[in-house]
């Protein structure tokens, strides 16, 4: 220990920079980068590349070298000079023609999330984000919004069909936060996302930091893409045919009525919220909830000892600088939703990044 090829400091270098690692990333799709790649005909050198960004040749050459390094790119040399193109890897998550593309949400993040983890140590502090209290910081620099996880139907990582139609619906609630609905159309969709669409659905995720109607919108899309890879593990994590399916969702969902429904899911929603107004929301669900129906909660599960996964711990600390909430262990969500009025409670670790739970009335 204490010498620089010891494998403790080499540790230490690779967390010490790693955000060095993710701002390339933020750039290079705020760039255009994969996108431009995706398009040419074949590979690329650096001018065409710069041209094609109206940036500078030499922090593009720097821009796209990393990118190889970090294999987000790769390159081939012809007569001197370097040609890049694309990976396996950016062509399927980093580029906007991709079904599973996710530049939405690295957008976000390089823009909005990013930037709320530079007040970690004074959420520590304060034991909550940097509002002081739930609901935000004077000057207008801190503010709530709300999203619908709309991607509950983005599910099994093929694309929507083009007549596929999204209606939505914008509504700005005295005192509440910014709500936005979707209603689906049946006919214009495969039987089998219609029957998901049919679920009635409570997927209102929240953000903090949200400075424009165009970044709430931007993150909105993130949720939209994050499902696109993610959504299949955890909707066919238990088996839903027992269910009558409607799917509707309008406003504030801790004042609104709830319609009547079978199975409610919450996907990214409880974590947002401390206990109280956990608590306070599943009571809702509950009441609303008809005789033998349930939820479908869809979180990223802690385990018992609080000490793992550590991508869990991660989206925990990120609950803390922006939100009330936090990622909880299947003891702890048995515990709210139990006393809720809710039983038969079962949880699944999917192996990706989001499990499931599914409790009955």
């Amino acid at each position: 220990m204490g010498s620089s090829g010891d494998d403790g400091y080499r540790l230490l270098n690779e967390y010490t920079n790693g955000f060095m690692v993710s701002q390339v990333l933020f750039a290079a799709c705020e760039l255009g980068v994969f996108d431009l790649l995706a398009e040419a005909p074949g590979p690329l050198d650096v001018a065409a590349v710069a041209a094609g960004m109206e940036a500078s040749a030499h922090g593009t050459e720097l821009l796209l070298d990393t990118c190889v390094s970090l294999k987000l790119l790769k390159v081939e040399t012809r007569a001197g000079k370097a040609f890049y193109q694309n990976t396996e890897l950016s062509s399927a998550y980093l580029t906007r023609v991709s079904p599973t593309s996710q530049c939405n949400l690295l957008k976000y993040m390089g823009r909005t999330s990013y930037g709320c983890w530079g007040h970690l140590a004074d959420a520590v502090r304060w034991g909550l984000h940097p509002g002081g209290t739930p609901g935000g910081l004077v000057k207008g620099r801190w503010r709530r919004a709300a999203y619908p996880l709309v991607a509950e139907l983005f599910v099994f990582g093929s694309p929507i069909p083009n007549d596929f139609v999204f209606h939505f619906t914008h509504t700005k609630l005295s005192g509440a936060p910014v709500g936005y609905g979707c209603v689906l159309s049946r006919g214009l969709c495969t039987p089998l996302l219609w029957t998901l669409a049919r679920i009635f659905t409570v997927f209102t995720s929240m953000a903090l930091h949200a400075r424009s109607e165009g970044e709430r919108l931007q993150f909105m899309q993130a949720l939209q893409e994050v499902w696109s890879v993610n959504g299949r593990s955890v909707l066919t994590a238990f088996d839903l045919s027992g269910f009558p399916l409607m799917c509707d969702l309008g406003g504030d969902f801790f004042k609104d009525p709830l319609p009547e429904a079978d199975l409610y899911i919450l996907a990214r929603i409880l974590h947002d919220w401390a206990d109280g107004k956990c608590s306070h929301l599943l009571e809702r669900v509950y009441h609303a909830c008809k005789p033998g129906g349930g939820i479908l909660v869809i979180e990223s599960l802690l385990d018992e000892d609080r000490r793992g996964p550590l991508l869990t711990q991660l989206y925990s600390l990120n609950m803390l600088v922006q939100t009330e909430g936090q990622e909880r262990t299947p003891t702890h969500y048995h515990m709210l939703l139990s006393s809720a009025g809710f039983r038969d409670f079962q949880f699944k670790k999917t192996g990706a990044i989001y499990d499931a739970i599914l409790v009955r009335k």
